[in-house]
């Protein structure tokens, strides 16, 4: 398969996952508990003013005409007016959209740089203790619940030893330098949280597939040839073993997302995680859709970006 047909191929799914994932959210919105009229209309209002209202907002029309002028909107890069805040929601989730970015790719970042000398020591001592070790600790990691990582966490290091802060993304009136430092001590916690729920899959998964690599002919080759088993290890087993990673690090992006909005809400984080806590509260219908719109194109995006990269890097895959 050519390579241009393979990208539109992919090209293709992205938009078709993005506008299932916005009729889904569009649908399952309108069945939460609660009359999204009382966002935007004062219970003091006169029936004539609350109907008013609630034709600006278009709430007043049947649910098929709602969904139609949304993909309209949508399509023309117009997310809507959030009801609680009355500003365009593009404005809203922008300013709480770097917040997200740093904290998900900050964690991204630590996960794979942390996970693959983990997955390889784990590999280069298969059967051992510290093999066991890496093992059980990747399975107890992959077993938890991100809210309780980050309770325990924000007990044991903010509240107890209180070596980091317990909310926020910086702390007020800092500027220059310290505003920084500031930032690099709130991200640690949500981070940590990430990173211990994420990186037992990039470990187990390495570790898989480093091993198969190591009893392929050509890691046999290497070592009857006299090359030394980490060299071996390094240079020839982990460059082939790092393909399935290559494609986990895009299926997991979806998972780190849905992670950093438990995360943002427990740590008071002002991400897009935190926006989407604060819309629900207040029914703020056209908020939730614009981030989970947001979110899914992100994830759409990463995946898309993932399946290029691992068909440059394996020309297998095109004909897929």
């Amino acid at each position: 398969m050519p390579f241009a047909v393979f990208v539109l191929r992919r090209l293709g799914r992205g938009l078709l996952t993005i506008w299932f994932a916005v009729t889904v959210t569009f649908l399952l919105l309108r069945l939460l508990p609660g009359d999204p009229a009382l966002a935007v209309a004062n219970p003091n209002m006169t029936a004539g003013m609350r109907a008013t209202l609630l034709a600006q907002y278009g709430l007043d029309q049947p649910l098929i005409v709602q969904y139609a002028k949304y993909l309209w909107q949508l399509v023309h890069g117009n997310l809507g007016v959030s009801f609680a805040q009355s500003v365009p929601v593009t404005d809203a989730l922008m300013s709480r959209l770097p917040w997200t970015l740093l904290l998900t790719g900050a964690a991204l970042v630590v996960t794979v740089v942390l996970g693959i000398p983990l997955g390889v020591l784990a590999a280069s001592r298969r059967g051992g203790f510290l093999d066991r070790l890496v093992q059980m600790g990747s399975v107890v990691g992959q077993s938890l619940f991100v809210p309780s990582v980050g309770v325990l966490l924000l007990y044991v290091f903010g509240l107890v030893l209180r070596i980091f802060p317990i909310g926020g993304a910086f702390t007020d009136g800092t500027y220059g330098l310290a505003w920084y430092l500031s930032v690099l001590t709130h991200l640690v916690l949500p981070c940590a949280s990430l990173v211990l729920i994420q990186i037992g899959s990039y470990v187990l998964t390495l570790r898989a597939t480093l091993i198969d690599a190591l009893g392929e002919d050509y890691c046999t080759l290497a070592k009857a040839n006299g090359l030394s088993p980490r060299r071996v290890l390094w240079k020839h087993a982990l460059r082939n073993a790092l393909l399935p990673t290559t494609t986990l690090i895009g299926l997991q992006l979806g998972f780190l997302v849905g992670g950093a909005v438990l995360t943002e809400t427990v740590y008071a984080y002002p991400g897009i995680g935190r926006a989407i806590y604060e819309a629900v509260t207040q029914l703020d219908f056209p908020v939730l859709q614009g981030a989970f719109v947001l979110l899914a194109a992100a994830v759409v995006v990463a995946n898309m970006i993932t399946d290029i990269a691992y068909g440059l890097l394996d020309p297998r895959v095109k004909t897929a």
